[in-house]
């Protein structure tokens, strides 16, 4: 009995602690669609009255969805990039003996340890002396450098997962580099390619530092969100896309764990 309870103290204090883990981290993303429903420019207690009004704002609000436009296209262009670019990198360093390797793989992941702001300047230095415009590209260029060390580690991590053996089997059967890359390597890391997209867009859709350095007239969802801060009566329809944008990765979320669980349920029924 002394046993038992011992170890059911430790499970319900991580019980407890995992609820206020929970509470601390999403109530206050909770507020952002509650505010967006206030009928009131502020964002206080009490509120004011339930409206839509906020949401009808937003779907007129040209500027708004341009920037947001601007952000999916740099995001999906520059996860696919860093994701190509990773996967690639993953497959040298964990399947050849490359001299200095170590020392490449140093260099590669040293944006993930450099301030933004440091490596935001530096890139607008370096765009405005070679006589490049700030624009959309030179926002992508930055997100894909800060970008590939995250997907080259989630890859890197997914190419040590499976043996070797297999990808060893294809050659012995007489397959080449390539049809062995495509058909038993890219299918064995494919949940890997798929997290490391996932992970870089997100890493690229939210970021705002270097965007403000390098987006020119042409500014992401961060940077115009920034913009909107100092009128408060622009506010309300700025919530009112970030519940929009919650809501959506919600379903986007809960739809890939229930394929994945579905895909798991159907290759092991028992399960």
């Amino acid at each position: 009995m002394t046993e038992v309870a011992y170890i059911d103290r430790p499970s319900r204090a991580l019980y407890f602690y995992a609820i206020l883990y929970l509470g601390f981290l999403y109530i206050p993303v909770l507020f952002l669609p509650m505010f967006s429903f206030n009928d009131n420019i502020y964002i206080a207690f009490p509120l004011k009255g339930f409206t839509t009004k906020w949401y009808v704002e937003m779907f007129n609000n040209q500027p708004m969805w341009a920037a947001l436009n601007n952000s999916l296209n740099v995001a999906c262009v520059s996860a696919a990039i860093a994701t190509l670019l990773g996967l690639f990198g993953a497959k040298a360093v964990t399947r050849y003996r490359i001299p200095g390797e170590k020392l490449i793989i140093f260099v590669i992941m040293l944006p993930m340890v450099v301030p933004y702001i440091i490596m935001g300047v530096a890139l607008l230095i370096l765009v405005t002396r070679l006589g490049f415009d700030l624009s959309l590209y030179t926002v992508t260029m930055a997100h894909v450098l800060i970008s590939v060390p995250f997907a080259m580690a989630t890859l890197i991590a997914r190419f040590e997962g499976f043996d070797q053996a297999l990808e060893e089997a294809s050659a012995d059967l007489g397959a080449s580099p390539l049809s062995t890359f495509w058909r038993v390597t890219l299918p064995l890391v494919f949940p890997g390619v798929l997290a490391s997209f996932l992970l870089c867009f997100t890493i690229s859709f939210d970021e705002f530092i270097m965007a403000y350095f390098l987006a020119g007239t042409d500014p992401t969802l961060p940077i115009f969100i920034w913009s909107q801060l100092r009128f408060p009566f622009r506010l309300p329809g700025v919530l009112a896309l970030g519940s929009l944008i919650l809501v959506v990765s919600f379903v986007v979320v809960f739809i890939s764990q229930w394929l994945r669980r579905y895909r798991v349920e159907k290759t092991q029924p028992g399960i």
